[in-house]
């Protein structure tokens, strides 16, 4: 008899470039996605940049969900979008045969995503540096597979308190969104947002897969601590948890494994030192590769 819950998931994150990379610092991960999808009881696994179709192949095989995490990659060029367009399109043909796999996407994963779904740069510059706000939500949306499981408590307080940060200086406008077929016909927009002049997607979700995403960040209200503009009340917070603990469970719909437990114990973010950055980068702790 087929389990129905992997209670041991394992999730991705993408890795991407650093600026100027140095031997063993070529690329990073920031530790508060790590933190956010191990606290709702996921292990992480680092998706690095760079490998062969092969190797993203077996570990696809291997793990059970991936998120793409904020940033200033190229969404177009870089060796982060080439890793998201290859466990994109392998996440389209594995849920498309029943192979449920979960794929998130926050700011620079969001907008990865509305590029890998529409192939065309559809993004627009917004006022949108450092703040935040509460969320529009969309006609029936609370009832969405992303929020229906939310506490009323939770989905109020999103709607009424700015807990929600945005770290962004481009967004998919609405407008760009209704006059595009393809993201259309793929996403259901959850929440928007106005920069004052602009409404833009703030919160999606796939129709027919498991694919989401938000322009704003959830786990940053929790474990990042360098900017003013980052909410830390405890509706924040309940938020980063409430938001971490969806993913995971899409992940624990995902039934995917390491070949051996010494391959897994190998890819495991485990073997990885986080690094304190809080005094010179936007993330308090960051992983190097």
């Amino acid at each position: 008899m087929r389990k129905h819950r992997n209670d041991m998931p394992i999730i991705g994150v993408l890795a991407q470039e650093v600026d100027s990379p140095q031997p063993q610092k070529a690329s990073y991960i920031a530790a508060s996605y790590v933190k956010f999808l191990e606290s709702a009881g996921a292990r992480v696994v680092p998706v690095m940049i760079n490998q062969t179709l092969e190797e993203y192949k077996t570990l696809f095989n291997s793990i059970n969900g991936i998120l793409y995490p904020g940033g200033d990659a190229s969404i177009v060029s870089s060796g982060y979008a080439n890793a998201a367009r290859i466990f994109y399109e392998l996440a389209i043909e594995a849920n498309s045969r029943g192979d449920y796999f979960p794929v998130w996407g926050t700011c620079l994963g969001f907008e990865e995503l509305t590029y890998l779904t529409s192939g065309k740069k559809l993004l627009s510059k917004t006022n949108t540096s450092g703040v935040m706000l509460p969320l529009v939500f969309t006609n029936g949306s609370r009832e969405s597979k992303l929020f229906k499981g939310f506490p009323a408590e939770v989905l109020d307080a999103l709607a009424s308190e700015p807990i929600t940060e945005n770290s962004h200086e481009l967004s998919l406008t609405l407008e760009s969104y209704n006059n595009n077929t393809e993201l259309r016909k793929f996403y259901k927009v959850l929440t928007t947002n106005s920069d004052g002049k602009t409404e833009f997607v703030s919160t999606m979700e796939a129709y027919g897969f498991p694919i989401y995403g938000t322009q704003w960040h959830p786990e940053k209200n929790a474990f990042e601590w360098t900017r003013p503009y980052i909410p830390h009340s405890p509706s924040a917070v309940k938020t980063t948890f409430f938001f971490a603990d969806f993913v995971v469970n899409e992940a624990r719909k995902n039934f995917h494994k390491f070949e051996d437990e010494e391959v897994e114990k190998r890819a495991l973010i485990y073997n990885y030192n986080p690094v304190y950055t809080g005094n010179i980068f936007a993330f308090e702790q960051t992983y190097y590769f």
